[in-house]
């Protein structure tokens, strides 16, 4: 199910599949989908849920997986991906593609007024707390604190935003 608010900007450029499995697509007042931004039901049922005011650029690709939750007034750079899924892998008599996939580590969320740089990757249980800023290219697969710069895998911070 998609619901997107009236006041929302979609490119046509932009690619979004609608669930089989009955996850939520909900895009906020307000907010923008860039060109070539692609959002795919996939590896889970849970819901993707962004807030109002939000920028999200080209090249970005949002799996819904175990679900992502982004707040108000959030900006996501160009070519970033946000994979709240793992597939499982241990078995080695088994094709990798046909193990399914690891237990849920919360998703992904993301809360109000965020900045995420170019070129990140966003992880299942990553947790991007108010405030903080994402340099480009890093890889988030934990807890980011509130108001912290982020320098990038292994997500050293490098300072707090004033």
């Amino acid at each position: 199910m998609i619901e997107i608010h009236q006041s929302a900007i979609i490119s046509t450029q932009a690619d979004v599949e609608d669930s089989v499995r009955g996850s939520r697509i909900v895009v906020g007042a307000q907010s923008v989908i860039d060109s070539f931004v692609k959002i795919k039901p996939a590896g889970g049922s849970g819901d993707l849920i962004i807030g109002k005011n939000v920028t999200i650029n080209s090249g970005t690709v949002l799996y819904t997986g175990n679900g992502i939750s982004i707040g108000n007034d959030v900006a996501i750079a160009a070519n970033c991906t946000f994979a709240p899924v793992n597939h499982e892998y241990q078995s080695r008599d088994e094709l990798i593609r046909k193990q399914g996939f690891r237990p849920s580590r919360g998703g992904i969320i993301v809360e109000d007024d965020v900045w995420i740089g170019a070129n990140c990757v966003l992880l299942d249980g990553a947790c991007l707390r108010r405030g903080c800023v994402i340099a480009a290219g890093s890889i988030v697969r934990g807890e980011i604190s509130a108001y912290t710069i982020n320098a990038g895998f292994p997500l050293e911070i490098i300072g707090r935003r004033e």
